[in-house]
């Protein structure tokens, strides 16, 4: 997979798995494995090493990455998540719109 329907800073809402329905900010996006890390989304626990002295190590929870195709972009003025739709000024700028009602993302 190359291309990923989502971008950084979209926020997003989750369509499957145990996080159905959360909404968040896409922090991190991995188009080559088709992930995406997303804000309070999906949180793991990772064991950590403290590596220099007198830092604190343990077990400590971060956001883990899933797949793209589990999210969708939020639309604020259709207050539902949504596809991308594209669409194209008179100058040939390509813009991102909600495919429901054509707010600018």
């Amino acid at each position: 997979m190359s291309k990923v329907h989502v971008k950084t800073g979209d926020t997003v809402v989750v369509i499957s798995g145990k996080d159905k329905g959360k909404k968040g900010k896409v922090l991190a996006v991995s188009p080559k494995e088709g992930k995406i890390i997303v804000e309070k989304i999906n949180m793991v626990s990772k064991h950590v090493k403290p590596r220099k002295m007198g830092e604190q190590g343990g077990i400590i929870k971060a956001e883990g990455a899933f797949y793209a195709s589990k999210a969708q972009v939020y639309c604020s003025r259709c207050k539902k998540p949504t596809r991308v739709a594209h669409k194209i000024n008179d100058k040939g700028d390509k813009t991102r719109v909600c495919a429901k009602c054509g707010e600018k993302l």
